[in-house]
């Protein structure tokens, strides 16, 4: 989240950025001032009164050496209400600070000068495009079909065991699941990320600390009688190895990867686009998270970005990236590129990956800063992740704009993984 500081010191700035992600907070900016500055009256209050309150108490001593009992006797009754009259500012002052962070979680997080303005996905910005599109012949078929007639995935029996939204993979795709985990991590540990394998269930602060809480979509699943979520990213376990951590500068950037089951309500998603492959319960995604210094943030956003393009170039997939206009952002973005493969049998773009820069949106509430100097004062970071990649819509276009009359072909990265370069019909 911003930082009270933050809003109070340029409301302005504050609120004429937030029009760029079509958010008002005009209104919303002056409460949060009217409270911070009641938070500041009465925690100057608070604070003399137990200077007060101490300073009567050293008197209480002296009277009692002096043998002034009746200076002494005054002066405790005396105390005992000013330490009323502490309590009450307490109560009052915690009142003001829960309500402060209450509208301090309404902000989103502030655009960086980059971001453009915009309503709807078709304001966002192409920036590059690779890759060659598939020629298929009228009797193509979507990936669902595909799957149904090489008998490799099972959405029926997905429903059965769970519900949908939850596919079983079967014989060669469950290995090219497995294929496409690998390529996918050791890709990421060969451009300097350490794997980790985390949790994938966890706790309050953890899903308060990256964003996920308060769940204001009601996306996350919920195990009640543990109150733990499952992760709808491994950004969520990742990013809070270094909560409460304060980490030396020249330690910058730490680079993490992590293969991680996610899990997703995705309440209200319904129709066509939601077919198959191409929105699920449960999918398998590697993750890249990095913890940055804040003067070289977006450089590494730009690195990250470019790794993530190495790799739908290594899988041949035709592809494009966007950088998300005002509108099209998440609520805790600075500045977000989405990756789009083209599903051929489909005849529309996938996206893949989201690659963000959260500045100190995340870090704020995970007090996760940096050292410049052992001793020197201590500063905020920079959290960055992106999708490395979330492997159901991959697979769908891998499926779809590979397939051949005698099957579907297995991309040489792939093949070498799993064993075989085509899936026969």
């Amino acid at each position: 989240m911003l930082s009270v500081r933050t809003i109070t010191e340029n409301p302005q700035l504050v609120a004429e950025r937030l029009k760029v992600k079509n958010f008002e907070a005009g209104s919303l900016i002056d409460e949060i001032t009217g409270i911070d500055s009641r938070r500041r009256q009465l925690k100057a209050s608070l604070d003399n009164s137990q200077a007060e309150s101490n300073r009567i108490s050293k008197q209480i001593g002296i009277y009692f050496r002096e043998g002034k009992k009746e200076e002494a006797d005054r002066a405790k009754e005396q105390t005992s209400l000013i330490k009323e009259q502490i309590k009450q500012f307490g109560r009052e002052l915690a009142e003001e600070e829960k309500r402060l962070t209450e509208l301090v979680e309404l902000l989103p997080n502030i655009p960086h000068e980059s971001v453009p303005p915009g309503n709807t996905p078709g304001d966002n910005k192409i920036v590059r495009e690779g890759g060659s599109m598939p020629s298929l012949g009228k009797d193509a078929l979507p990936h669902w079909e595909l799957a149904r007639r090489c008998d490799i995935i099972d959405f029926e029996l997905g429903n059965k065991i769970t519900g949908a939204g939850f596919p079983v993979y079967k014989g060669k795709a469950a290995k090219l699941q497995r294929a496409l985990i690998n390529f996918f991590l050791d890709e990421a540990v060969e451009a300097g990320y350490t794997e980790i394998m985390p949790p994938v269930l966890v706790n309050e602060d953890s899903a308060y600390g990256t964003g996920q809480l308060p769940d204001k979509e009601g996306q996350m699943y919920h195990v009640g009688e543990d109150n733990l979520y499952l992760i709808p990213t491994a950004e969520v376990p990742l990013t809070n190895i270094f909560r409460n951590e304060i980490i030396p500068a020249d330690e910058l950037p730490r680079k993490l990867t992590s293969y991680t089951p996610c899990f997703r309500r995705e309440a209200g998603s319904y129709g066509k686009d939601v077919r198959g492959l191409n929105r699920l319960h449960q999918f398998d995604k590697v993750e890249i998270v990095e913890i940055a210094h804040p003067g070289s943030s977006y450089e590494r956003l730009e690195a990250m970005t470019g790794y993530i393009e190495s790799l739908v170039v290594k899988l041949g997939l035709p592809y494009r990236i966007m950088l998300l206009c005002g509108g099209d952002m998440s609520f805790h973005s600075s500045k977000t590129y989405d990756f789009e493969v083209f599903s051929a049998a489909q005849k529309k773009w996938l996206e893949v990956s989201s690659v963000s820069n959260f500045e100190t949106f995340q870090s704020t509430r995970m007090m996760l800063r940096y050292r410049e100097k052992e001793g020197k004062k201590i500063h905020l970071v920079h959290t960055l992740n992106g999708s490395a990649l979330a492997l159901p819509r991959i697979l769908a276009a891998l499926l779809e704009n590979n397939q051949t009359p005698e099957g579907i072909g297995i991309p040489p990265p792939l093949a070498e993984r799993c064993g075989f370069d085509i899936i026969g019909f």
